[in-house]
């Protein structure tokens, strides 16, 4: 699970790196609110200014590449603890990405995109259902990362079960 959300976090990056235009435009819809209700009440939350826009969408790639990073790291850790039965070391770095992705996909894009910039008022820039689909993911990932692998001796170690 976790090499699968590792691909996916490296190609969500790559492509954002690679095909920089497309998602900045995306993010800069999103924050500028020009898609939405245009509600006075919360207008004053639009950011339109370009370089900001920028930032924040260069702040993604950014925090999208370190995360792919941080659980490609994880996934080399797991397949080395497979060999030795010490999954603690792994389960660690997997569940540290896949926070990360809980954190860009649920709080900046579910929550601050969706809810603070109104995303979900926008019919053509509306990305929840591709954010609930990462936490989805991440989620289901965790869950896995943290079943329980077997029974455990008395002084800690597995006891191959």
């Amino acid at each position: 699970m976790t090499a699968t959300v590792a691909v996916h976090m490296a190609l969500v990056a790559f492509g954002n790196i690679t095909d920089f235009g497309t998602n900045q435009q995306f993010v800069r819809h999103v924050l500028a609110m020009d898609t939405t209700f245009r509600d006075p009440d919360l207008m004053w939350r639009a950011i339109e200014s370009p370089a900001l826009q920028n930032a924040a969408y260069v702040a993604v790639i950014a925090w999208e590449t370190l995360t792919a990073a941080v659980l490609l790291y994880a996934t080399g850790v797991w397949l080395r603890a497979l060999r030795r039965g010490a999954a603690d070391r792994a389960r660690a770095a997997s569940t540290a990405g896949l926070v990360m992705v809980l954190l860009l996909f649920g709080l900046g894009f579910l929550a601050i995109g969706g809810e603070w910039f109104a995303m979900w008022q926008s019919s053509d820039w509306n990305g929840l259902d591709a954010a609930a689909r990462n936490v989805l993911l991440a989620v289901a990932a965790l869950v896995v990362v943290h079943l329980p692998a077997g029974p455990r001796a008395p002084d800690g170690s597995r006891t191959g079960g």
